[in-house]
């Protein structure tokens, strides 16, 4: 039987917790990037949905993104700033319901680490605008060993010849 003082330390303690998740990287200096802009203007900038993904870090329903289903030779570029991302030769099927690629382009994508959902996983967003694109896992095919899990929400497709 739990006595009232373990109760006690054990809802201290798990406020605690959820604090530290919630805070997550505060104290640290936010990193600047090529293209930064107020709330305000990235809220005309971008829809509602890709607003949520790439400056709120949500991430869209699975199956939800016309990109995961994109079969032509082209660039997955940032729908924040443009930056060119993935290129159309490195998107797999992944079974997982978004747009999964095995390599990013050159001097395209920056990381961290995401510790929320009370897991340590490694964030990927864009190197120009900072934008929230998905994650990277180690479980992707050859030559890699990578599988870059995006969000269809934080790119726009430029078929070959326009990209």
């Amino acid at each position: 039987m739990i006595n009232s003082l373990d109760r006690r330390r054990f809802f201290v303690g798990l406020a605690g917790m959820a604090s530290a998740i919630a805070l997550g990287g505060a104290g640290k200096p936010a990193k600047r990037f090529e293209v930064e802009l107020t709330e305000a203007e990235w809220r005309k900038r971008l829809t509602a949905d890709q607003f949520a993904v790439l400056r709120k870090h949500k991430t869209e329903y699975p199956g939800s993104s016309p990109l995961n289903r994109e079969k032509r030779a082209g660039i997955f570029a940032c729908a924040g700033c443009a930056l060119p991302l993935f290129s159309a030769k490195t998107k797999f099927e992944s079974g997982t319901g978004w747009p999964s690629f095995y390599q990013p382009l050159k001097n395209a994508i920056g990381t961290t680490v995401d510790r929320s959902l009370m897991m340590v996983r490694t964030e990927v967003h864009c190197r120009r605008c900072g934008g929230h694109l998905g994650h990277v896992f180690e479980d992707g095919p050859p030559p890699t060993g990578l599988r870059y899990c995006m969000n269809g929400d934080a790119m726009k497709f430029l078929p070959a010849g326009r990209a």
